[in-house]
């Protein structure tokens, strides 16, 4: 077996299971990003694989060898706290060296190697400068940089932007996904942040009170969440209750959806719109009709809320594909079918 494999790992805090029976795999190469409300467990998920935390139950492989109570200063893991935790008494040279040091390496090896991820990180230059004289970007590379010292088998990093301003931290998620390509280092990441995570990985994981609720490609999560929570949880949804009538067909608000069928013998279920796919028409065109109660203009888009039967629904248009409509104005508002995902409540 390659790569990193959790085999339905359980941690509990007295009677609070923290991490509840998680199974994953992890191919090399793969960067992985642990997504989930606060409390979901994904940061006590990312400890138990460096080592930090003790599973109760089950087990952690890497390359098929059990590494689950290995020492974290034996795993040969690279680790990024939210904190960045660099040490400010020293140099950004001495701090990406630091483990190097520790190790007995040559001063002219630990110089060269800070020397290489200064470059990597794009700061050279930057080795005797003191870490209190650089910005809040400028500290994550140094961090990043640090992390990779020793060559890591994993790369592991705990909300590493969540205190970078919102430009800042864009810039530096697409940074780290572009580092991580060039260096083929297997990457695991928690994050609460949607985007970030749509935008750096290749798998993402979902977590909710902590189990995996859904662990697929960014577009699958997206276009094909596997329960309410997934699809309400990534971006922004239309959550509809449906029904299905005596032909079997789908029915939203009181109006059947032409196209869309419950699957055989659910009598009732969630469905997921995107509000991208949703469009709007003249009264009478859409599956339902409504009345326009707000629109919020975004610049790139144009955000447009609809009250029909005691729901709102939301319609996300471009300025090129924008509906003239106002606050009091009568929409027809329709669902195509193949946007509509079925969902588990």
């Amino acid at each position: 077996m390659s790569g990193l494999a959790i085999q339905s790992v359980t941690k509990r805090f007295g009677d609070f299971n923290a991490v509840d029976d998680v199974s994953l795999s992890v191919p090399h190469g793969t960067f992985v990003c642990l997504l989930g409300p606060s409390g979901c467990g994904k940061t006590t998920l990312l400890r138990m694989i460096a080592g930090l935390e003790e599973p109760t139950a089950g087990a952690i492989l890497l390359d098929g060898a059990d590494i689950t109570g290995v020492p974290t200063h034996k795993r040969s893991f690279g680790m990024v706290f939210q904190s960045l935790a660099l040490f400010p008494h020293l140099s950004v040279g001495d701090n990406i060296a630091y483990a190097l040091r520790i190790r007995g390496a040559p001063k002219d090896e630990q110089k060269k190697r800070a020397d290489e991820l200064l470059k990597l990180v794009h700061l050279p230059g930057f080795a005797d400068r003191p870490v209190a004289k650089l910005s809040g970007g400028q500290r994550q590379r140094v961090a990043i940089a640090r992390a990779l010292a020793l060559s890591p088998k994993l790369f592991l990093l705990d909300e590493p932007m969540s205190a970078l301003d919102a430009k800042l931290r864009e810039s530096m998620q697409v940074e780290l996904r572009q580092l991580q390509q060039r260096l083929g280092i297997t990457t695991i990441v928690v994050t609460h942040d949607q985007r970030e995570a749509m935008t750096m990985a290749d798998l993402v994981v979902v977590m909710g009170e902590g189990r995996i609720r859904q662990a697929a490609a960014p577009i699958e999560i997206y276009r094909k969440p596997a329960d309410a929570f997934v699809a309400d949880f990534i971006g922004s949804t239309n959550l509809l209750q449906a029904s299905a009538d005596s032909a079997g067909r789908a029915t939203i608000l009181g109006s059947a959806v032409a196209g869309l069928a419950l699957p055989s013998g659910v009598a009732k279920a969630s469905v997921s719109i995107r509000p991208e796919d949703v469009r709007l028409g003249a009264p009478g065109s859409g599956a339902v009709d409504g009345t326009v109660t707000f629109v919020r203009d975004l610049g790139a888009t144009i955000e447009t809320y609809v009250e029909t039967a005691g729901t709102t629904i939301v319609a996300v248009t471009t300025p090129r594909e924008r509906v003239d409509v106002a606050a009091g104005d009568k929409v027809g508002v329709i669902l195509p079918a193949e946007s509509c995902v079925v969902v588990k409540s």
